[in-house]
């Protein structure tokens, strides 16, 4: 391999090289030799013209031998940084500071031992698969930060692949086919760029430290000494411990949750066909409701930031106490509590299934596994009596989607099937008002035999939160093009996303048009027989919500018969659409069984 030799580098003026050093670059210069000639009789096109390259260098270094000194040292110091660099990189960004680079990796120490253990192959094998292996840990540090900035946890190898088309899509809907395909290519540039460098720096590193194989032993005694000292006293710098050891514990807890993952695929499996309803007869569910018109509705990234973080709580506050006061002058009183989300800052799919099904579903693999059984979820319950007409509104939905039956829908009505002519909203593609109004036009307006259940999910409060939709007169709605001026007028979508504190504000602003919509239509349409159950599918990102917020999302049940309000009166909830901080917080998991059971169903368990 004469591409990873430099023959001329252990002779050039002032590098200090012992002469043990220089017989030993001379040997693997020898034993370059023999390889070659083992490998035929006549030198390859490609060798030869690789020969000359290497003869002009060399002749180059002789020429100028301070300015190819310096060049070499550069290049090797370039490399030590960005090997330590990999090793030492945190997993989140507030954590990417300089002082978090102030340490001794011991996988540093390791690898200089091996490497100078090693004959030249095996040396070269060694140190390709350790750049390979630096790259691994730099992207997975790179995913970590990325999932946390806007999920609030690290990536999961085992489940959040599938993840991966979903944010394209997200990008593509957001900023454009464009810009989404040219952040899909430097992905994968990036990665490939990564690998390349990382090699290239691993190899440089392992030639220097054979070329100095004497210094180079003590070094890696003494650094290893002073790492297991500072270990054993448990010696910290800068807030955090010198030895460091960040690289295989940032890999171990990946392999880790990758194992546990999958274990716990297999036990959710057998968890989810056991049912305390599953076996339920449909004149046992819900007797309670009976006649009453019932409507589930998911408002997207509605969480307890939006109540109660300083930058976005008095304007969401102060929609909401309007809400409530014109509520109650139309009739209608409401009851507001917690649940805590299974998901955070996006997946919003795992919060309705949570929520309708009475399983903790916090992942991709649960979902598609739950969603492909015939768990009772709580709307397929209404559809299970025979005594409710169910169908789905979700403006969201732009594709097939076959959970349709595993939500027990009649009848869904997506994205193309609600007469919106107007523009999109960013990723939105209708505003809310506008989906509600075709939901009463089309559905809820229209006379029919029996009640309606209904499942609504509401997205004009999705990030990235710009252009945000405006209150128009219901009456001007139309097929939705009043909408184009307002779009037009809006903030651009790259605008919010890289500010955090604008991110922050225009969220607020969402979710205060977002609820705004839907009270308003309630107080238009609703009947004495309406009954209105509405809650957050999860919190914003992270970067708006705040690192460390809670799960928590809001819960609200709003009816004009007293009776219903009764049956939920041992919930403690909060009376109003704003919960107090010190209302009740259960899992949204457990949100399908109690309600189930308020309101008159009996338990009859189905085993796994």
């Amino acid at each position: 391999m004469p591409v990873f030799t430099r023959s001329s580098d252990a002779s050039q003026p002032g590098d200090g090289v012992s002469e043990a050093e220089e017989e030993q670059e001379g040997g693997e210069r020898e034993e370059d030799g023999r390889e070659a000639a083992a490998s035929g009789p006549g030198p390859a096109p490609s060798r030869t013209l690789l020969g000359h390259r290497l003869t002009r260098l060399r002749a180059w270094r002789t020429r100028h031998p301070r300015t190819a000194r310096t060049l070499r040292l550069a290049t090797t110091a370039l490399a030590a940084a960005l090997v330590l660099g990999a090793l030492l990189l945190p997993n989140t960004l507030p954590a990417l500071k300089a002082v978090s680079f102030a340490r001794i990796p011991a996988e540093a120490v390791i690898g200089a031992v091996v490497v100078l253990a090693l004959p030249r192959r095996p040396r070269l094998v060694a140190a390709v698969l350790y750049g390979l292996g630096l790259t691994v840990l730099t992207t997975v540090n790179l995913l970590d930060m990325g999932f946390n900035e806007y999920l609030g946890r690290g990536f999961n190898a085992a489940l959040d692949w599938d993840l991966l088309p979903d944010a394209q899509a997200y990008v593509e809907d957001t900023l454009g086919g464009g810009v989404a395909t040219a952040v899909t290519v430097g992905a994968v540039v990036l990665v490939l760029l990564v690998a390349a460098v990382m090699v290239a720096a691993t190899i440089r590193l392992a030639h220097v430290l054979a070329r100095h194989r004497v210094r180079a032993t003590k070094g890696a005694l003494i650094a290893g000494t002073v790492w297991v000292t500072c270990s054993a006293l448990g010696l910290t710098l800068f807030g955090g411990p010198i030895a460091s050891e960040r690289g295989a514990g940032a890999l171990r807890v990946h392999a880790q949750r990758t194992v546990e993952s999958l274990r716990d695929e297999a036990a959710f499996a057998r968890q989810s066909k056991a049912d305390t309803f599953g076996n339920t007869p449909p004149g046992e569910l819900l007797p309670d409701l009976r006649g009453k018109d019932v409507i589930f509705t998911f408002i997207e990234s509605y969480g307890r930031s939006a109540i109660e973080d300083p930058v976005m709580a008095p304007g969401v506050d102060r929609t909401l106490d309007a809400s409530t006061a014109a509520l109650e002058k139309a009739g209608f009183a409401a009851r507001s509590g917690w649940l805590t989300s299974a998901t955070y800052g996006g997946s919003s799919w795992l919060g309705h299934s949570t929520t309708m099904s009475g399983l903790w579903i916090d992942n991709q693999r649960r979902y598609r596994t739950v969603s492909a059984g015939d768990h009772l979820t709580l709307t397929k319950a209404f559809q299970k009596t025979g005594a409710w007409d169910t169908v789905g509104v979700m403006p969201g939905v732009q594709k097939g989607w076959p959970e349709e039956k595993w939500y027990g829908l009649d009848k869904l009505y997506d994205a193309f099937d609600l007469g919106y002519e107007g523009p999109k909203f960013s990723w939105s593609t209708m505003p809310d008002q506008y989906a509600l109004e075709a939901f009463q036009r089309q559905v809820h307006g229209r006379k029919r035999d029996k009640p309606l259940m209904s499942f609504v999910i509401l997205t004009s409060s999705h990030q990235p939160w710009a252009p945000i939709p405006k209150m128009v007169g219901w009456d001007e709605l139309g097929d939705g093009s009043v909408f184009d001026a307002i779009q037009k007028a809006g903030n651009k979508a790259s605008d919010v996303i890289t500010d955090t504190t604008k991110s922050r504000e225009e969220y607020g602003k969402s979710i205060q048009y977002s609820v705004t919509s839907l009270t308003q239509w309630l107080e238009r349409y609703g009947t004495d027989d309406t009954v209105l159950v509405f809650l957050g599918d999860h919190q914003p990102i992270a970067r708006v919500s705040g690192n460390g917020a809670s799960r928590d999302v809001p819960v609200s049940i709003v009816a004009k018969d007293p009776k219903v309000l009764d049956k939920v009166a041992d919930w403690k909830w909060t009376e109003g659409l704003k919960p107090d901080r010190d209302a009740p917080v259960w899992k949204m998991s457990s949100f399908r069984d109690r309600f189930l059971k308020a309101f008159g169903s009996t338990p009859r368990p189905s085993k796994g």
